[in-house]
């Protein structure tokens, strides 16, 4: 009876993300405690030589997973959702989302995963001294420029899916300081993006003659916590197709998924640390100061907040383990056995403890897409191993675990071994950590370092952007992030810390040996394997 009087006072937040296989909502309370859950799951696909989703995906995403959490909140508590505290909206960081005058869209929208903007990358970070990854959406803007692409011209607005969202639901055209990172370069002193860089961007395009600046289409920046405007009529009826919810409620700053990350891990103070595992795996390290020099393997990002992070972001995760998972299950079922996916992770994953430390010998790339921290643009999905190989089903469920580390582990050692970075803790969340205590040990033997995954750990970024969203309206005056995370939602919660062991850290070493000797395999396989 108290939750529903939450829910229909309005004492509650709301949180969606869409991320890369799956959009989910989740409703909670002021305490942070889940309330309702919605799920919808799709996939990207590769048409013309882009990563995309089409916008009538995007649309009917969003909508599915909100109607999918209305109805859990019905079928759970027995009332319509009609009002809510707050909303926040995140997704997937970077990428470009193209609009005119009139706010129709103008080119496809392209994700994270494209390495079709190496041109104009490497352009950038010349010109800024300051490393711009190929996802990101100045490069994805440069390159279209340097492409000649008829669209730029009509260009009124460009923007990350979160924005994007938060536009169609309230008319604003903002951003949350740790997208806006994934967009443009940010002064961290000054919460916008660097007006120095601004310039330097506005004098480059000065030959091109359009009729628009960079800050003209580009959105306002925002830190946790302050206003985002409210959901409008038809931003309510384009959630809610039913009718049911009312407009009026405010939302938070838009983020992108490290912000919602770091949220959801309670990393959004200096000297605190999070990886993110899944469909791609990104380590995020928050920083008192900035790095000494530009490194292309290393992304300099924001917190919500708007301190300095340092993101190790690996395109390619777990979508290759996931494939073979998928596998296991086909094969389970021609043997007449039903197979219950998740029961098959949770036993294939354990299975991999009983594993040599270093894999046995073998070698796995999961590389769906081009790998940025390993300059290359295009990816082939590889498993290889020598006659001498121990090759079992352990050792084989725990390369293609270790491996969906590995990228991000040369970025990692960056960070501690060249610049000495000093992290107090790192947290785990995301899809390769719900098994309990194998992704985890393996996180904790690449990083050598103890590291910490909360109870609430697979409820990921939309969880991490319902708290942002409560915070906006529940933080007392003058109320830090890092505080109101640590004082009033953590310090409820439980996890468990798992403690390297030393055999492990040093079979991961093997592994990163062997990892990096391997990639000149994978560059040839990209050469070899052309075809579609």
């Amino acid at each position: 009876m108290e939750t529903k009087r939450l829910i229909v006072n309005g004492k509650t937040a709301l949180g969606i993300e869409l991320g890369s296989t799956r959009i989910k909502g989740v409703l909670i309370d002021f305490k942070g405690r889940v309330l309702a859950v919605g799920i919808y799951d799709w996939e990207n696909s590769f048409t013309d030589n882009i990563w995309t989703y089409s916008l009538e995906e995007i649309h009917t995403g969003i909508r599915r997973c909100y109607s999918s959490l209305r109805e859990d909140v019905e079928r759970k508590y027995g009332v319509s959702l009609q009002n809510i505290g707050a909303i926040g909206i995140s997704a997937m960081m970077h990428g470009y989302m193209a609009l005119d005058k009139d706010g129709k869209q103008i080119a496809p929208f392209q994700t994270w995963r494209n390495t079709n903007t190496q041109k104009a990358a490497d352009e950038l970070t010349e010109l800024f001294d300051f490393n711009i990854p190929l996802r990101w959406t100045a490069a994805h803007l440069c390159q279209r420029i340097l492409d000649r692409e008829s669209h730029v011209e009509k260009l009124d607005y460009a923007v990350t899916l979160s924005a994007y969202i938060h536009w169609k639901l309230t008319g604003k055209r903002v951003i949350g300081i740790g997208d806006a990172a994934g967009m443009f370069p940010i002064d961290s002193d000054t919460h916008d993006y660097d007006a120095g860089m601004v310039k330097k961007f506005d004098d480059l395009l000065e030959p091109y003659q359009y009729q628009w600046k960079m800050r003209d289409i580009f959105p306002k920046v925002l830190v946790a916590g302050e206003d985002a405007g409210t959901l409008t009529e038809e931003g309510a009826a384009f959630l809610d197709e039913t009718g049911t919810l009312r407009a009026g409620i405010p939302l938070c700053p838009p983020e992108g998924d490290a912000g919602t990350g770091m949220a959801a891990t309670n990393s959004v103070a200096p000297g605190t640390g999070n990886v993110s595992a899944g469909t791609s795996t990104f380590a995020m390290i928050v920083l008192e100061k900035q790095l000494s020099r530009v490194y292309r393997e290393i992304d300099m990002v924001t917190t919500p907040a708007g301190f300095p992070c340092a993101m190790s972001h690996a395109n390619n995760g777990t979508s290759d383990l996931n494939a073979w998972i998928e596998l296991f299950k086909e094969f389970a079922e021609l043997m007449g056995i039903k197979a219950d996916t998740g029961e098959l992770f949770e036993k294939l994953y354990t299975n991999a403890l009983n594993g040599d430390p270093d894999c046995g010998g073998l070698l796995a790339y999961g590389y769906y897409s081009g790998e940025n921290i390993t300059m290359l643009n295009e990816g082939r999905l590889a498993f290889l191993r020598t006659a001498e190989s121990r090759f079992n089903l352990a050792n084989f469920m725990k390369v293609h675990l270790y491996t969906s580390l590995g990228a991000v582990k040369m970025g990692m050692d960056i960070l501690m071994e060249d610049e000495k970075v000093k992290v107090e803790r790192i947290m785990g969340h995301g899809g390769f950590f719900k098994t309990k205590g194998v992704g985890q040990r393996y996180l904790a033997a690449a990083v050598n370092a103890p590291v910490t995954v909360m109870d609430t750990a697979s409820e990921g970024g939309a969880w991490g952007i319902a708290l942002l969203a409560a915070y906006m309206i529940d933080k007392e005056a003058g109320e830090k992030l890092e505080d109101y995370l640590e004082n009033r939602i953590f310090g409820e919660l439980s996890g468990e810390t798992v403690i390297p062991y030393a055999e492990e850290v040093e079979g991961f070493r093997i592994f990163m040996q062997r990892y990096k000797a391997g990639l000149a395999i994978e560059k040839s396989a990209i050469e070899a394997m052309d075809w579609q």
